[in-house]
């Protein structure tokens, strides 16, 4: 018997609705089996959505808004992070800067300056607890709210984390329709990234802030496609603000501001000469440099409440731990490693992890000055494709990092991140060992499977050019 459509919609979002529950309250992540079968089965309903109910969309605005609120009593399963959020948070309420000190201090002195500091500390663990936060201004803010809304239950400051996330992929929701309908594009594709299993689970389900950052990101596009250049970019310092990841754009906009060609805005036909031309570039030029200034004196402006003659060197080393000490689910920097081994017997990250941030610096170069990106989706996969050579090169790619490349993704014509959504859970299986130690056989499927697709979507983009 063929159910029809109404009863297959109504199935989807049961067994959705049933598999995230078991996501949220009854899943033991050591369990591997278990957490991929039920990871993979929630594709098969995304994917119907996605389908066959594409022209609703407020009912598939619903549907996103359901599926995260089934988290919402949850506590965290997947990750840990969340426990260092709730103590930052706590600490600010108390009056205490959250740069310059260390769980691992407090505890060790038997001082307990916010309430279940030891609870606290014992979620997020030594590694995390003996390290200073690399968590950004704004982040700071979304913890403080948690602290002033629940100050003394973790499940309580949860709630609250989670609510903000939920609060911000609504709002990615609705500009990510607004690009969309600039770009003529189908609107329903920005459920790719709203209704994806990876981004429900991965952010809403284990608290991790991208989609803060992800919603002035996409805020601040939106600006940028209306002209209004100079708000975009104070938006774009509130994304920095959130994760720094979108500094890593600001060379990328270097054509949109400097050659992109003049239209009714800028001039008309008998403008168009070579002396004005030369004249636009440089009003250009100084449009690109007032922007990522902005950019700069935006989080400076928010880092100033937290100033300290500690705060540089406790951000810095903090942040750049990343690329000296940390290694999880690496692409080109394991192969380096390797090669490391070869030749000299122990690990080089310390010397790599300096080499592959250098590498990623040369291409996204390379983008900004040798590919066309002028027109707003040249420019907005330019962002995804210079991202996504930064995710092949790093030390350490954490499985919410793949956010911002689907979210991009949704405006173009690559699918891929998509794809590497599906394969990333893979990277999970390390939480079943003990000690926790990962399988690079699995690690090396997810890549050939997302390295394969790439090339595959830039072989029929390039065909396409040429046959049109």
């Amino acid at each position: 018997m063929i159910l029809s459509k109404k009863y297959q919609t109504i199935l989807a979002m049961i067994v959705s609705i049933g598999l995230y529950f078991l996501f949220a309250y009854n899943l033991d992540r050591t369990n591997f089996t278990q957490l991929v079968s039920m990871y993979v089965a929630l594709f098969l309903p995304f994917l119907y959505f996605i389908k066959k109910e594409q022209s609703n969309f407020p009912f598939l605005v619903g549907v996103a808004i359901l599926f995260r609120l089934v988290f919402l009593f949850a506590i965290p399963n997947l990750s840990q992070d969340f426990y260092r959020f709730i103590w930052d948070g706590r600490m600010l309420l108390e009056g205490f800067n959250p740069y310059i000190s260390l769980p691992q201090t407090y505890i060790e002195q038997r001082q307990f300056p916010i309430e279940q500091a030891v609870d606290l500390y014992a979620g997020m663990g030594d590694l995390n607890g003996s390290h200073f936060t690399n968590y950004p201004p704004i982040n700071q803010l979304n913890f403080l709210i948690a602290a002033i809304f629940s100050n003394s239950s973790i499940l309580g400051a949860a709630i609250v984390l989670r609510l903000q996330i939920i609060l911000a992929d609504i709002g990615i929701i609705y500009f990510g329709k607004k690009i969309l309908e600039k770009l003529n594009l189908p609107i329903h594709h920005i459920f790719l990234y709203a209704l994806n299993p990876f981004i429900i689970i991965e952010l809403t389900g284990n608290l991790h802030f991208e989609p803060v950052m992800l919603f002035f990101l996409v805020w601040s596009l939106y600006l940028l496609i209306q002209k209004k250049w100079i708000w975009a970019a104070v938006v774009l310092g509130l994304s920095v603000s959130s994760k720094l990841i979108p500094l890593l754009f600001l060379p990328l906009f270097f054509q949109w501001f400097v050659k992109r060609p003049l239209d009714s805005a800028r001039g008309d036909r008998d403008a168009i000469n070579q002396t004005k031309s030369k004249l636009y570039s440089l009003n250009g030029f100084l449009q690109l440099l007032s922007f990522g200034a902005i950019v700069i004196v935006t989080n400076i402006i928010l880092f100033l409440p937290f100033l300290s003659s500690e705060l540089i060197s406790s951000y810095t080393n903090s942040v750049g731990l990343w690329f000296r000490n940390f290694e999880f689910n690496a692409s080109l920097y394991y192969i380096a490693r390797e090669i490391g081994y070869l030749f000299r017997g122990y690990n080089e990250i310390a010397i790599i992890g300096k080499i592959m941030p250098t590498i990623a610096v040369l291409f996204l170069l390379g983008i900004t000055f040798f590919r066309k990106n002028k027109s707003p989706q040249q420019l907005l996969t330019a962002l995804l494709l210079g991202l996504t050579f930064y995710y092949f090169t790093t030390t350490t790619m954490h499985p919410w990092y793949l956010a911002t490349l689907i979210i991009l993704s949704v405006f173009t014509k690559y699918r891929f991140p998509i794809v590497w959504s599906v394969v990333i859970i893979v990277t999970y299986q390390a939480y079943a060992n003990t000690p926790w130690k990962e399988n690079l056989w699995l690690v090396g499927l997810e890549y050939l499977i997302v390295y394969g697709v790439l090339i595959w979507e830039l072989k029929k983009l390039k065909s396409n050019k040429v046959l049109n």
